[in-house]
């Protein structure tokens, strides 16, 4: 027999379950989507290596043609034809042809080769700007000997009383540091865009008035990234940044 105790207890328990569930199904979310989007990513972009690839290597030498080729089958499309399709063949090939073309170009003929082809592309008009442009911005981001930010740091953005996280890249030189009307030096400093940090403002601040960050770079980028969810400490944000190893 039934009380109206009892449906109380059954009905308080109800929203106490789909609570559990809903709880678990986000811890979940949380576990699988960074995996997931991980494995998602390299293996597109391994795909789109290898479909860029393939078509500037022989038919021959594709991985299909040497088994079928290593196991005596000679006509494609026959029973006895085996259909391969390896993904991240094309990337290993990239590679070995990135490096090959690396060590060629560090010797002293190479280096001869790409200053002769550069002389050609600067001579057509619209084919030297795009080379220009895609040359400096490769160098930007692969060279990385003097290229990278140093500090992370704290400025006031866009006015008076609101910061941003900005990244110190070098101190001011060459003409703006002399047209600038400040007493002391200008520091170059990158304030980037959230959620996507390739994108920002180049900014030139007073150094009194660029205040330097604990953290380290990749801490910062990871809170802007995160719109603030991720702190460099996360057992408690109150306190500085743990060092890092």
């Amino acid at each position: 027999m039934t009380t109206p105790f009892d449906e109380d207890a059954t009905t308080r328990s109800r929203p106490r379950l789909i609570a559990s569930l809903r709880a678990s199904f986000l811890t979940g979310i949380v576990v699988i989507a960074p995996v997931g989007l991980t494995v998602w990513l390299i293996w597109t972009v391994i795909g789109w290596v290898d479909g860029f690839v393939w078509p500037f290597v022989p038919q021959a030498y594709h991985p299909e043609q040497l088994l079928n080729r290593l196991l005596g089958n000679t006509a494609p499309g026959t029973e006895d034809w085996i259909n391969v399709n390896v993904r991240g063949v094309g990337v290993i090939v990239f590679l070995l042809f990135t490096l090959l073309v690396g060590w060629i170009a560090k010797g002293l003929i190479g280096r001869s080769l790409v200053r002769f082809a550069e002389s050609l592309v600067e001579r057509v008009p619209v084919v030297r700007s795009i080379y220009s442009g895609v040359k400096q911005i490769a160098e930007t981001v692969f060279n990385q000997e003097d290229r990278s930010f140093e500090k992370a740091c704290l400025v006031q953005y866009p006015r008076k009383g609101i910061w941003a996280i900005g990244f110190v890249s070098t101190t001011a030189k060459g003409e703006i540091s002399r047209r600038a009307e400040t007493a002391g030096r200008l520091m170059s400093v990158f304030v980037p865009t959230t959620p996507n940090p390739t994108s920002g403002f180049l900014l030139f601040f007073p150094e009194e008035d660029v205040i330097e960050l604990d953290m380290s770079v990749e801490q910062a980028a990871k809170l802007v990234i995160s719109a603030g969810l991720v702190h460099p400490n996360g057992e408690d944000p109150t306190k500085p940044p743990k060092p890092a190893l």
